[in-house]
């Protein structure tokens, strides 16, 4: 049994599709995948993509950020694509080191420091 309807009844009779019929049974398993490709892969991604992009737009001074490395520390300074990143004894001033990374090398913000 054939699962479109046209096909079905032709294909029972004998016959085989010609015309309008045969283009949409050869097609539309074609157009099928490629709607479960957008709804299943494509749409999900860009929805990742647009969240992210909303997180690093919003990142400001004094949030504590990981990278995509694991690296944990506090942003210090911002320019341009660029984030200047304080790690360490957050604490103390001795122990302190700032790391130069891409905007883009941002994972997650854990949370945002209150002023």
């Amino acid at each position: 049994m054939n699962l479109f309807g046209v096909v079905a009844y032709a294909t029972e009779n004998g016959q085989q599709p010609s015309g309008p019929a045969a283009i949409i049974s050869s097609f539309l398993p074609l157009l099928l995948m490629i709607v479960v490709f957008y709804f299943l892969l494509i749409r999900p991604q860009r929805k990742r993509d647009k969240e992210k992009r909303a997180m690093l737009d919003a990142l400001k001074v004094g949030d504590k950020i990981v990278t995509i490395g694991g690296i944990c520390g506090k942003v210090s300074k911002i320019k341009d694509n660029y984030v200047f990143i304080e790690t360490g004894n957050l604490g103390t001033e001795d122990q302190k080191s700032t790391l130069k990374m891409e905007r883009s090398s941002i994972a997650s913000v854990e949370q945002k420091e209150k002023n």
